[in-house]
Parts: C-alpha cells; structure tokens; sequence
C-alpha cells in the first residue's frame, strides 16, 4: 500500500506531492515538486526518490526513461 501526502503553502511555490510505501520508514519516499526557477521564472518539475546505495543507478535510468516517456508523450 502507498500513502500519498499533497503538501501547498500558501504561495505558489512550495507544491508537492510525496509517496512512500506504507510498510517502509517516513524517509523513504519519492515525490514531485513544482518550483519556480529564480533567474527565468521558468517553472520546473523535480523528482525525488529514495534508493539503496546499490540501487541508485538503476533508479536513475528508471527516471530518465519516465521523464523522456512524459516529454514524448507532451509533444516536447
């Protein structure tokens, strides 16, 4: 089971929404942020994700995949 926590201040940055398996301890986690970036006003989509040392690689790749999948997926 996953728990799922959407997390807002009252500005617009600060938006987030975190995941983390139900069974696994509160600091493993992934998540999505929205952020404003301070020099282009561009806004941007950071992903967070707990790993294991030895399974850090394999997640990365697992991310790119996602995210190139998204940016085709938006015509990008």
């Amino acid at each position: 089971l996953i728990a799922c926590n959407f997390y807002e201040n009252k500005s617009e940055e600060n938006k987030f929404i975190r995941y983390r398996w139900l069974h696994s301890e509160k600091t493993e986690y992934f998540e999505f942020r929205v952020m404003k970036t301070e020099i282009s006003n561009q806004t941007i989509l950071v992903i967070s994700d707990f790993a294991e040392k030895n399974d850090i690689k394999d997640q990365t790749q697992l991310w790119e995949y996602q995210m190139k999948e998204l940016f085709h997926r938006l015509g990008s």
